[in-house]
């Protein structure tokens, strides 16, 4: 389950600044990747959904699911990592489509999050 309140904190990238001996150029890069993935990953694990193809699903939540928690979003990650199991395990799978809805919503407030936070980056530089 998303955690609403994280919605409105800013990132935790200590993940990332531990990575990169703190480097706002690195990170900057690193938050551009995730916004111009993300979105084919989430169009992959939709198309999957829609399909009943849980073994896809299972593939595609599995590969998002490490993203979010490099940008500080562990409950996110979670929500993922749970995604990915009830689709290989094919338990609640019903529940799949109305889990994907909640992670589609949150990646728009994740991309406003990700923008504030390389607002605030950019002025290190």
């Amino acid at each position: 389950m998303i955690d609403p309140i994280k919605n409105n904190e800013p990132l935790d990238l200590s993940y990332l600044r531990d990575m990169s001996g703190d480097s706002a150029e690195f990170i900057i890069e690193m938050l551009d990747l995730f916004k111009a993935q993300t979105p084919a990953y989430v169009a992959d694990l939709e198309k999957a959904i829609t399909d009943k193809d849980w073994a896809r699903a299972s593939s595609c939540a599995h590969k998002i699911k490490p993203t979010f928690a490099y940008v500080g979003r562990n409950d996110a990650k979670d929500h993922m990592q749970m995604m990915e199991r009830n689709a290989r395990e094919l338990n609640n799978v019903e529940e799949l489509p109305k889990a994907f809805n909640e992670i589609n919503e949150f990646v728009q407030v994740l991309y406003r999050q990700l923008d504030e936070a390389k607002a605030e980056l950019e002025k290190r530089l």
